[in-house]
């Protein structure tokens, strides 16, 4: 880039950005490299001229669809153009450039991404950098995307700017050498570098507690939530500001542990107690009240939970739940410190004051960072619970990889009927709708079907969020018009079936996008997107979702696929054990401080799934590792046999699951199989069609079991746990 382009560019970004740089010592000080970037946004190359010690001069596509301003500056800067008319030209160029001693970047991606994740990797670097025999040098840009200059809200340049400099992170990789240079190093060197630019975020090392306060107080009079639990509660954000501040000095007045139960479905009351026990610089741990009296009891026990908020409807509701010695009732607590007249001076300063001043009064803290923000607790599906322990930074760092895709911008309007101790209604419909400004509309049951319809036709929801199990009734209770509001339908806990996303498609119009994720990751890992408008200054069409996949990982994540019995790293497209890293994933479950091993290998969060990944870095779950059964020295995988007897014996999924296989353990095989059913299934007709269909006598159940029903977690998910008796029971008889 000459002088006179460089300095002004220079004296633009360095207005609009803070840039930090990390690893440019990587830069080769002299020589030919080829400089390989995501692309987020028009001003990357600005931004990366600016970090980079060496002149750089980039490769940028030239072909139908730019502008004559682009042209002119392309042009201006010595770019080399891609120009589909005379195809090999660029690349001669820039062979000879890199003979030269310069400095070539390529944006692999082959355009600016208009989702925020990094798309499929083109090859062209590959023969420039093995023709000139010169290194690659990965390199990761954060923070540029949700500016004017990026595709972020589906549109370029014409979006509010932001007000103040915009924190950016340019992170410098090792350089590969040539002769290793391929598209799969390359995804994983520049997925790697970008968790460590993400990671570089000023905003996550604050405290959540603190962020919602301030995001609830400079939008005092938006509505915040509509609780619909009972009747219908309309509440603003400075009323919840104004419940939470003053719920909190009780708080922190009658409790003396650290963390504080509280079991209320989702609504006003889950989140005014939520923030308030944060405002307090407690930890909330939101209950399972679902799981039975022994797994509570262990979940209490374990956290050092003295005080449990609830409200009497509920405790009379769950009358088997261990309640300890205080339990308290948030209507009494807000009147026995005030009630209204102890909410007023809240709710004035959340109006009349600026919103950090409002935060510092209630005196939330201003730092989180890595310190305990919640405790949540999971059966996985199988086991006692885990207390996992998530830090202000998993809860914020997923909070905004979410937010920074254009996904759920603040003026969607979202279901929220998900429990809060579920970590999806935990972080996604609670926590993000208040941080983002989104409208949050709560229902208390995932499982009440016709109040889940009755509130997306009546308040016109535009999202909705929960497991297949919860959004399969719909097909049968809700028509067209009901669902006429939503856009958007995404799925996550167990696998969305092919012949439910074809069915609510085909009867509603609405594509379910499948995501993925564990309380571990905070929880969201991987989410397939709607497909981003085709524009003029795109050189082509990009996808957002592939049917049969959980979508691409989030920005600032990063993902291994190994062998699950040695730990090496599998060849392209093959399926093994996902492993992941980045700031949303958690750190340690509760007292239990050796992770190396089976939770963590070398710094990977190992999740037992078993998975793979394609060129185009989707990722497709094919279950848990729990979920197979080896067999003879074979992996058996349970979910392809229960739904090759369903599609056999013509079993309609209906709004439960009917058929679920599970391994039981075997002296001459290691395991057999045993299929739980809740239909009538002749255990010769079922080895028969099986056989008939082609599938091994290994992969055949030896065993047909009549259930009266397949046993579910409160989330929705699979009892495996209870499953296994069942068969183990059978096995017994």
């Amino acid at each position: 880039m000459p002088p006179w382009i460089e300095a002004p560019a220079a004296v633009v970004a360095r207005l609009l950005y803070r840039v930090r740089v990390l690893g440019v010592g990587h830069v080769p000080a002299r020589g030919g490299a080829v400089l390989i970037a995501n692309h987020l946004s028009y001003v990357d190359a600005a931004v990366l001229q600016l970090a980079c010690p060496r002149p750089i001069r980039f490769v940028a596509y030239g072909g139908p669809g730019t502008n004559a301003l682009l042209r002119l500056i392309f042009r201006l800067a010595g770019a080399i153009v891609i120009a589909p008319r005379q195809p090999s030209r660029w690349l001669r160029s820039s062979i000879a450039a890199l003979n030269r001693g310069e400095l070539i970047c390529v944006f692999p991606e082959g355009g600016i991404s208009r989702t925020g994740q990094l798309m499929g990797l083109r090859r062209g670097f590959e023969l420039m950098a093995r023709r000139a025999r010169v290194p690659v040098v990965p390199v990761a840009i954060d923070g540029l995307w949700g500016s004017v200059f990026s595709f972020a809200g589906n549109r370029y340049i014409w979006k509010s700017p932001r007000l103040m400099p915009t924190p950016v992170c340019i992170a410098f990789g090792e350089a590969i050498p040539y002769e290793k240079a391929t598209a799969k190093s390359a995804r994983k060197a520049l997925m790697e570098l970008w968790l460590v630019a993400f990671a570089e975020r000023p905003v996550l090392r604050r405290h959540i507690g603190r962020e919602v306060v301030r995001a609830l107080a400079g939008r005092p009079g938006s509505v915040a939530i509509i609780d619909r639990t009972s009747g219908r509660r309309v509440v603003t954000a400075a009323q919840l500001v104004a419940a939470s501040a003053a719920l909190s000095r009780r708080i922190r007045a009658t409790v003396p542990e650290r963390r504080v139960g509280i079991v209320l479905p989702p609504g006003a009351g889950a989140a005014i107690a939520n923030l308030a026990v944060m405002c307090a610089g407690k930890v909330p741990v939101n209950l399972n009240f679902t799981a039975g009296r022994a797994a509570a009891e262990a979940s209490i026990s374990a956290s050092g939970i003295g005080t449990v908020i609830t409200a009497d409807a509920m405790k009379a509701r769950v009358a088997d739940f261990p309640w300890p010695e205080r339990t308290v009732d948030i209507t009494a607590e807000l009147r026995a410190c005030g009630g209204k007249r102890a909410m007023l001076p809240w709710l004035a300063a959340a109006w009349l004051l600026p919103n950090q001043w409002v935060a510092s009064l209630i005196g939330v803290p201003s730092h989180g960072d890595n310190d305990e923000a919640a405790l949540l607790f999971t059966s996985g599906s199988a086991g006692n619970p885990k207390g996992v322990v998530l830090s202000h930074r998993n809860l914020l760092a997923n909070c905004a990889q979410v937010s920074s895709m254009s996904i759920l911008p603040s003026t969607v309007t979202m279901l929220g009927c998900l429990p809060v101790f579920h970590s999806f209604g935990f972080t996604f419909t609670m926590w993000y709708p208040l941080l983002r400004g989104c409208l949050l509309v709560t229902t208390p049951s995932p499982l009440d079907t016709r109040a889940i319809v009755d509130c997306i036709r009546e308040e016109a929801v535009t999202v909705l969020i929960g497991a297949p199990t919860f959004i399969r009734p719909l097909l049968k209770k809700a028509v067209p018009s009901d669902l006429r509001s939503l856009y958007l339908v995404v799925t996550g806990a167990e696998k969305l079936t092919d012949d439910l996303r074809k069915s609510f498609k085909e009867k509603f119009n609405v594509e379910i996008l499948q995501g993925y994720g564990l309380t571990e990751t905070s929880p969201v890992a991987n989410v397939n997107q709607p497909h981003p408008p085709v524009t003029t200054e795109a050189a082509d069409e990009q996808i957002g979702h592939k049917a049969g996949t959980v979508g691409r990982l989030l920005p600032g994540m990063s993902a291994r696929v190994v062998d699950p019995e040695t730990g090496v790293e599998v060849a392209d497209g093959e399926t093994g054990v996902l492993c992941l890293k980045g700031p949303n994933v958690f750190t340690r479950y509760l007292g239990d401080e050796a992770q190396e091993g089976t939770t963590f290998r070398d710094g990977w969060f190992v999740t037992w799934d078993l998975a793979r990944i394609d060129e185009d870095g989707f990722v497709v779950v094919d279950g848990r590792l729990a979920r197979f059964s080896k067999i003879g020295g074979e992996m058996v995988p349970h979910g392809t046999i229960e739904q090759k007897i369903s599609e056999l014996f013509g079993i309609d999924p209906g709004e439960h699951q009917s058929v679920v296989v599970v391994g039981v353990p075997d002296e001459s095989r290691g395991e057999y199989l045993v299929a739980l059913t809740t239909v009538d299934l002749p255990a010769g007709a079922v080895r028969a069609r099986l056989s008939e269909a082609g599938l091994p006598n290994l992969w055949i159940p030896r065993t047909i079991v009549r259930v009266p029903a397949i046993p579910l977690l409160g989330t929705g998910k699979l009892d495996l746990a209870a499953c296994r008796r069942l068969a183990e029971e059978a096995r017994g008889k």
